[in-house]
């Protein structure tokens, strides 16, 4: 489970406070330089650590799947990816028939809400029997 450290009891909470700091200096230098969280792609702004999406710098709401779901494709952009992908990469489950069309909803009411902030054309295109692409 990646466990590499142990206290054998008795012992002390000193001890145990100095071995959890140093647990975590090590674990924060071994983690990436943090890059911006923000992401800009044409007219629309997304903050990934304020969970805000800003369209010709208007905030636009969105629900925790349909940002989860913008954010991924705009991290991707250029790729298509069909609803079975999308719908596990998401959701993060083994796909059924009945579940992946959720994924045709989601992606109406992200391009009828960027529609809805004046942006003149959806970023998310519908590639006809293959999936869905987000242009950069």
């Amino acid at each position: 489970l990646g466990a590499n450290d142990y206290l054998v009891k008795p012992f002390s909470p000193n001890e145990l406070v100095a071995r959890v700091k140093a647990h975590i200096a090590r674990y924060q230098s071994i983690q990436p330089n943090p890059t911006t969280s923000i992401l800009e792609i044409q007219d629309i702004r997304i903050d990934q650590s304020a969970h805000k999406v800003f369209v010709l710098e208007q905030e636009v709401i969105f629900t925790n799947k349909e940002f989860a779901l913008l954010l991924f494709l705009a991290e991707h952009p250029n790729r298509v990816w069909n609803k079975e992908e999308l719908f596990e990469k998401i959701w993060g489950f083994d796909v059924l028939d009945t579940e992946v069309s959720t994924v045709v909803v989601h992606i109406k009411r992200i391009r009828e809400k960027l529609k809805q902030a004046n942006l003149s054309s959806s970023p998310i295109e519908t590639i006809w029997g293959s999936g869905y692409r987000f242009n950069h």
